[in-house]
C-alpha cells in the first residue's frame, strides 16, 4: 500500500563527534494512505524504521509503499507525484465548478419553467373564469331572448286583436254608410212631403243606438302597448350593456392582437440573430477542427523530431564511447622506466599483480555499470509504448516518469564515458609494467602492433551540430504548438460560451415561441369570444328592432282607429241631430 511520509532523523548523545554520523536513525512519519487512485485518507501518526531513506533530508515528503508486514518495498520523493496529485485536484475543481455552474443554469431554467406554468396557469385560471361569466351572460340572454319571444307573443296578440277592432269597426263603417244612404233617402222623401211612421222612427233609433255601442273602445289597447314599450324599452337598456361589453372585449382583443404582432417580429428578430449566431459557431467549429488537425500534424511531427533527436543523441553516445574505447586521444601516464628497472623483481611482480587486480575490480564495476545502462533502456522503451497506450490521465504521470529514466540514463552513460577512458589508462599502466618485468626476467617482449587511429572528432562535432539544429527546430516546433495549444484551448472556450450561449438563445427563443403561441390562442378565443357574443346579439337587437317597428306600426293604427271611431260618433251624432229634425213625436225625442 502506498503512503505519504515525512522523513525524520533521529540522533543519539554521543560523545565524540567522529560516531555522531554513524549512530543516526532515520523513521519514516506516516501522514495519508491512498486508498484508490484519487482518494487518500489521513492515518494515525505511525512511525516506521526506514533506512533506505538515510539519504534524504530531514522533514523531506516521500511516497513509501509498504508491505502488509510494514516492510518498505520502495521509496521515492514525493515532489513530482505531490505536483501531479494537485494538478489532478484543481482539474477536478474545475469540473466540479463547471458542474455547480451547469447545476445552477438548470436550477435557474427549472425556476424559469416554473414561474411561466404558474403564469400559464393563472392564465387559465381568468380565462375560465371569463368563460364562467360568458357561460352566465349566454344564459342571462337565452332569458331575455324568451323574455323577447313572449313579449312578441304578446304583441303579435294585440295586433290581432286590434285588425281584429278595425274590421269591426270597418263594418260599422259599412253600415253606418248604409244608414246614411237610407238617411239621405228619408230626407229625400221629407222634403217630397213624406213622414216617417212611428215604426221607422223606432227603427233608425235603435240602429243609431246600436251604433253608438259598437264604437271600439283604445284606452286597453294602448295600456297594452305602452307596457309593451316599456318592455321593449327595458330589453334595449339590458342589451345596451352587452353593446359596451362586446366593444370593451373588442377593445382588449384589439390590445391583445398588437401584443400578438408585435412578440411575432421580436420572435422573428430573435430566430434571425439565432441563426445567424449559429452560422457563426459553425465556422469557428470548422476553423477549429482545422486547426486542431494541424496542431496533430504538428505534435506527430515533433514527435519524429523528438525519434530523431533521440537517435542522434544515442548515436553520439556511441560515437563518443567508441572515441573513448579506441583510445585515441587518451593520455597515458608517464612511467619512469629506470626506476622500474632498478626495482627489486619481487616488488616490481608485486606492483604489476596490484595494477592488474584493481583493473579487475574497475572492469568488473564498468561492466555491470553498462549492464544498467541497458536495463535502463529497456525501462524507457517500455515506458515509452505504456505512454503509446495510456490515456490521457496517465499519460502526464508516464512522461515524468520517463523524463526521470531518461536523466538517469543521461548522468549513467556520462559517466560510463570517464570510467572507460580511466580503465583504458589502466591498462596501458599495466602493459608498460609488464614490459619492463617480462623484459627484467629475460622473457621476449611482444611488439605491439601500431594502432590505426581514427579520429572521431569531426564526426563528433557534425553530429553535434545536427543535434543542435535539429533540437532548436524542435523547440521552435515545440512553441508553435504551444502558441496553437493556447489558441486551440481559447477557441475551445469561445466555442464552450458560445455553445452555452446559443443554448440559453434556443431555450429564450422556445419560451418566447410558446408565450407568442399561448398569446395567439388567447387573442384568437378573444376574438371568436367577441364574434360569437356579437352573433348572439345582434339578431336580439334585429329582433328588438322589429318589435319597436312593429309596436310603433300598431300605435299608427290604433290612432287611425282612434280618429274612425271619433269620424263615426260624430257621424252618429248629425244623424240623431237629423232624425230629431224629421221626427216631431216627442216619444222619438226622448228616445
Amino acid at each position: 500500500m502506498l503512503y505519504l511520509a515525512e522523513v525524520q532523523k533521529q540522533k543519539g548523545n554521543l560523545l565524540t563527534t567522529n560516531l555522531l554520523s554513524s549512530n543516526s536513525k532515520t523513521e519514516l512519519k506516516l501522514l495519508a494512505c491512498q486508498r484508490t487512485d484519487q482518494n487518500w485518507t489521513t492515518v494515525s501518526e505511525d512511525v516506521i524504521v526506514a533506512e533506505e531513506a538515510s539519504k534524504l533530508n530531514d522533514g523531506a515528503l516521500v511516497l513509501v509503499e509498504l508491505t502488509p508486514n510494514r516492510q518498505v518495498q520502495r521509496i521515492q520523493e514525493a515532489g513530482r507525484p505531490l505536483v501531479n496529485i494537485l494538478q489532478n485536484f484543481s482539474r477536478q475543481l474545475e469540473k466540479f465548478k463547471l458542474k455547480e455552474d451547469e447545476i445552477d443554469q438548470w436550477k435557474q431554467s427549472l425556476t424559469f419553467q416554473a414561474q411561466e406554468l404558474n403564469r400559464r396557469e393563472m392564465e387559465m385560471e381568468v380565462r375560465l373564469e371569463q368563460l364562467q361569466q360568458m357561460e352566465d351572460d349566454f344564459h342571462q340572454l337565452e332569458a331575455q331572448k324568451e323574455e323577447f319571444e313572449n313579449s312578441r307573443t304578446e304583441i303579435e296578440k294585440l295586433q290581432q286583436e286590434i285588425e281584429r277592432n278595425r274590421q269591426e269597426l270597418e263594418g260599422a263603417w259599412e253600415h253606418l254608410r248604409g244608414e246614411q244612404r237610407r238617411l239621405e233617402e228619408f230626407q229625400a222623401d221629407a222634403k217630397q212631403g213624406k213622414g216617417l211612421d212611428e215604426e221607422q222612427s223606432r227603427a233608425l233609433s235603435e240602429l243609431l243606438d246600436r251604433l253608438s255601442s259598437r264604437v271600439a273602445p283604445t284606452e286597453t289597447v294602448r295600456e297594452h302597448l305602452n307596457f309593451a314599450f316599456e318592455l321593449v324599452e327595458k330589453q334595449q337598456a339590458t342589451l345596451n350593456q352587452h353593446w359596451e361589453k362586446l366593444e370593451q372585449q373588442k377593445a382588449v382583443a384589439a390590445q391583445q392582437q398588437e401584443e400578438v404582432d408585435r412578440l411575432a417580429q421580436t420572435f422573428s428578430d430573435r430566430q434571425n440573430t439565432l441563426e445567424e449566431a449559429q452560422t457563426t459557431f459553425h465556422q469557428r467549429s470548422a476553423e477549429l477542427k482545422v486547426n486542431t488537425a494541424i496542431l496533430a500534424s504538428k505534435q506527430e511531427y515533433a514527435q519524429i523530431l523528438k525519434e530523431q533527436l533521440r537517435n542522434q543523441e544515442e548515436l553520439y553516445q556511441q560515437i563518443q564511447s567508441l572515441a573513448a574505447t579506441s583510445g585515441d586521444d587518451i593520455p597515458g601516464q608517464k612511467v619512469d622506466v629506470k626506476a622500474l628497472e632498478n626495482m627489486p623483481l619481487d616488488e616490481l611482480q608485486k606492483a604489476v599483480q596490484d595494477l592488474q587486480d584493481k583493473f579487475n575490480i574497475d572492469s568488473t564495476f564498468v561492466h555491470d555499470q553498462e549492464q544498467e545502462l541497458i536495463y535502463k533502456q529497456q525501462a524507457i522503451d517500455e515506458l515509452q509504448n505504456k505512454i503509446n497506450q495510456a490515456s490521457d490521465q496517465d499519460v502526464i504521470n508516464l512522461e515524468m516518469e520517463l523524463a526521470d529514466e531518461k536523466d538517469h540514463y543521461q548522468m549513467l552513460n556520462q559517466s560510463l564515458v570517464g570510467q572507460r577512458r580511466n580503465l583504458l589508462q589502466r591498462q596501458k599502466l599495466i602493459k608498460q609494467h609488464q614490459s619492463v618485468l617480462l623484459k627484467r626476467q629475460g622473457q621476449p617482449v611482444a611488439d605491439e602492433p601500431e594502432e590505426n587511429t581514427i579520429d572521431f572528432g569531426p564526426i563528433l562535432l557534425q553530429s553535434e551540430n545536427q543535434r543542435q539544429q535539429q533540437s532548436q527546430e524542435l523547440q521552435k516546433l515545440q512553441r508553435e504548438i504551444e502558441q496553437m495549444q493556447a489558441g486551440i484551448d481559447l477557441a475551445h472556450g469561445m466555442i464552450d460560451n458560445q455553445s452555452h450561449d446559443l443554448q440559453e438563445q434556443r431555450q429564450e427563443l422556445k419560451t418566447m415561441e410558446d408565450n407568442l403561441l399561448s398569446l395567439r390562442t388567447a387573442t384568437t378565443e378573444c376574438w371568436s369570444r367577441v364574434h360569437l357574443y356579437q352573433e348572439s346579439l345582434q339578431p336580439i337587437q334585429d329582433c328588438l328592432d322589429g318589435l319597436r317597428q312593429k309596436l310603433q306600426g300598431m300605435v299608427d293604427s290604433l290612432a287611425q282607429v282612434q280618429e274612425t271611431g271619433d269620424h263615426q260618433l260624430q257621424a252618429i251624432a248629425q244623424i240623431r241631430h237629423t232624425l230629431l229634425d224629421l221626427i216631431s213625436q216627442p216619444e222619438l225625442v226622448a228616445s
